[in-house]
């Protein structure tokens, strides 16, 4: 089993308070900050990184799918949208649209919307999006210079 990483950091409150986002291979780092999240602050959030994630995954996943049906594309471009709102619950991941475009030699359209499509409901990310099984959570309280 591959396991992959990721860390963050947060000082200070909610709103006036700041972090930084750490992938696990060190490839990125941001900021990020209640502005960044939920206004248009600078820096990056988490579901800005969601989104990028699920953009990869998708379009490895139809090169994969594109790959058994005989083709090799030659570029996948996506980008992935997702939709930060308000809900009874709180605010959530209310939407993520996909949007792709590729080149690939000798496929119609239609076959590749087909294939988009098994590439949308089959990627690791969506599927990791329509619901995990199981959250698991170790939390440890450290001490602290000033008790509040």
């Amino acid at each position: 089993m591959t396991i992959r990483e990721a860390e963050a950091q947060w000082q200070g409150s909610l709103k006036e308070g700041s972090g930084r986002l750490r992938v696990g291979s060190g490839v990125f780092e941001g900021a990020y900050s209640f502005p960044s999240r939920f206004e248009n602050g600078p820096g990056t959030n988490p579901e800005e990184l969601i989104a990028a994630a699920h953009a990869g995954c998708f379009s490895m996943a139809l090169s994969a799918i594109l790959g058994r049906e005989g083709y090799t594309p030659a570029r996948i471009h996506t980008i992935a949208k997702a939709h930060l709102g308000a809900t009874a619950a709180g605010p959530t991941i209310t939407r993520i649209e996909l949007e792709t475009e590729a080149s690939v030699a000798g496929l119609a359209a239609g076959d590749f919307e087909r294939l988009a499509q098994t590439a949308k409901e089959s990627c690791l990310v969506s599927r990791a999006l329509a619901g995990v099984a199981v959250i698991t959570l170790k939390a440890r309280l450290v001490e602290t210079a000033t008790d509040h």
